[in-house]
């Protein structure tokens, strides 16, 4: 498919080249995306049946035939090889025969983005599929990893002024010129949403990315949205009210949990004034993703207002962490007789910390004699030289523990 391959992607669009498989393989076309999204399609006839009208509607296809597909290893097949994967028709769902190829980026590809970028499907209507119908399919999907692969490795003017408008990809640009060319008004309140996976999932890809671009356009036909980095970042200009924006974002975060497994939280800025503040909600949307979504008991919808201990707490530990002189050595000498004596006199001093300073409360936690937990604090005050009972001490000592905590959190 080389150079005739290249030709063919850049006289072509993924429409057309759906047409272009129908026309030469017989049958009819949906090219989707890795999460089974209708990217394009072909013409229908009175044959398409109920999986292909569904899919081209947007909704997913009878639950039982994808659980099928799933037992019959085809979607493992399409993700882990270059095979053109013949499925048969299935009476009892009215679904017809189907051939089926992943479309991948080649193994040595130096774009980024995802490996897998979909699959085309061709349903049988009713005549057989051409003799060489394997044969278009093969090349139809190195054209299409073409025209994918350029979509995300090309930004369109269009998307570089969105990632302007946010605050990314160059300086700033004139809102009122942005709102222009997208058709947006430019004053008035507006809400700016961020989406970032939970701590430890694996970042949202292009596909993500479009999932979460259709559910914002659903919400509002005037959303604008972008990816920057591992973030999905949504601006809904003209918003109301942001009871409903947070309720949308929740549905949404649970929805996506529950059909791609995939675990996500997000931070509303709003009421944002106008567009011209939209790099500085972004901002302080980041604020709040940088510093929350770490444990499993904190909101996965958040503001700044709602944040604002978490965020602030950990603006501070970043001042501090980053300021040799502002470590206190004393910690280092605790820490050090834990390590040499098997003891534990961090954990007591850190548990007693959380108490309140109830020895009672500290010791229940730890399941130990008040009077054992008593001793390990005055070792603690020896070593240390503080005095647990000063304010004073007991802050600094909860904001160097506190640090050595986000260093090694697996102590």
């Amino acid at each position: 498919m080389g150079a005739e391959g290249d030709q063919v992607a850049a006289e072509t669009d993924l429409f057309a080249l759906a047409q272009m498989i129908a026309d030469n393989a017989g049958g009819m076309v949906t090219i989707e995306d890795p999460v089974s999204h209708v990217l394009a399609y072909s013409a229908s006839d009175e044959n398409a049946d109920e999986l292909r009208v569904r899919s081209i509607l947007g909704r997913e296809g009878p639950r039982e035939y994808l659980s099928l597909l799933r037992q019959w290893g085809v979607f493992d097949r399409l993700r882990n090889t270059d095979e053109v994967v013949d499925v048969p028709a299935h009476d009892e769902l009215n679904i017809k025969r189907r051939l089926v190829i992943g479309i991948r980026r080649p193994a040595d590809a130096q774009a980024r983005g995802p490996r897998v970028l979909g699959a085309i499907w061709l349903q049988q209507g009713d005549r057989p599929f051409h003799p060489d119908a394997a044969e278009i399919l093969r090349g139809a999907a190195a054209i299409a990893a073409r025209l994918i692969s350029r979509s995300l490795d090309t930004p369109t003017t269009e998307a570089l002024l969105i990632r302007r408008l946010f605050g990314a990809g160059g300086p700033t640009v004139d809102a009122a010129a942005v709102a222009n060319t997208l058709h947006l008004h430019s004053a008035g309140p507006a809400a700016v949403i961020g989406f970032a996976p939970m701590a430890g999932e694996r970042a949202p890809g292009a596909a993500v990315g479009g999932v979460l671009r259709l559910r914002a356009g659903a919400f509002r036909g005037d959303s604008v949205t972008t990816t920057i980095g591992d973030r999905f970042y949504v601006l809904l200009p003209g918003y109301r009210s942001a009871q409903a924006v947070t309720a949308w974002a929740r549905q949404l975060i649970d929805g996506f949990e529950g059909r791609h497994s995939l675990a996500l939280r997000a931070a509303i800025a709003c009421p944002v004034p106008d567009l011209g503040r939209v790099a500085e909600a972004r901002a302080e949307v980041d604020r709040v993703l940088d510093r929350t979504g770490a444990t499993a008991s904190q909101r996965r919808v958040t503001t700044l207002a709602e944040a604002r201990t978490a965020v602030l707490l950990g603006e501070v530990l970043d001042l501090v962490g980053a300021r040799a002189e502002l470590h206190d050595p004393r910690l280092r000498a605790l820490l050090d007789y834990d390590r040499k004596h098997s003891a534990s006199l961090r954990d007591s001093v850190e548990t007693y910390l959380r108490a309140h300073g109830d020895v009672r409360d500290a010791a229940t936690a730890l399941r130990v004699h008040p009077n054992t937990l008593r001793y390990r604090l005055r070792r603690v005050e020896d070593i240390l030289g503080m005095n647990l009972d000063d304010p004073a001490d007991r802050l600094l000592l909860e904001i160097q523990l506190a640090l050595h905590r986000r260093a090694r959190p697996a102590e």
